[in-house]
């Protein structure tokens, strides 16, 4: 009888934790959306970059809010920049466009997201220059006050853009631990 209680007790806890495990991993992906999946899947292929970087960038620039404008002027998912905006559009012909768009600001953000990877090549980098700008990197890499080897960053002056890089990585581990299983 009592071998029977144990075996109840562990079956109703065993049950529960594991409802709580899933109930978390549900919790979890409505706080990491992966919305405009269509357009995130096409132009992160097109331009050789990880989902999940782009989703990760798209939750800390506007919370997947299509219409945000920064304190800065910077517009749409991505937060594109109208500096940004017309070097994309001359670059890759785009014509008129509307930078709200979900579709052109996502094509534009991952645009820039690869032309920041091909200047610099490491993920750190490419996250800082997308918030504080690649001119500001290049100067801190050629700094000794914040790059000893000039190909990392010991320290970024910025405190935002300190505090960017350092949300984009852990909404990235994030996305990364809930969706590297799906494909």
């Amino acid at each position: 009888m009592a071998k029977k209680k144990i075996f109840f007790v562990l079956a109703i806890i065993i049950i529960l934790f594991t409802s709580l495990l899933i109930e978390k991993d549900t919790i979890n992906k409505i706080l990491y959306p992966r919305r405009y999946s269509e357009y995130v899947e096409i132009y992160s292929k097109e331009f050789g970059l990880d989902e999940n970087l782009v989703y990760s960038v798209i939750k800390v620039e506007s919370k997947f809010r299509k219409d945000a404008v920064s304190h800065k002027g910077a517009k749409g998912l991505m937060q594109i920049s109208d500096i940004t905006r017309e070097w994309a559009k001359e670059e890759m012909n785009l014509g008129d466009i509307d930078i709200f768009d979900p579709k052109t600001n996502i094509k534009i953000g991952c645009w820039y997201l690869n032309k920041l990877y091909k200047e610099f090549g490491r993920l750190d980098l490419v996250i800082a220059a997308y918030n504080g700008g690649s001119g500001n990197v290049n100067k801190w890499l050629s700094d000794y006050s914040y790059s000893k080897d000039g190909k990392s960053l010991d320290l970024i002056p910025f405190e935002e853009t300190s505090m960017y890089v350092k949300k984009v990585t852990k909404n990235y581990k994030m996305y990364n631990k809930l969706y590297s299983k799906e494909g």
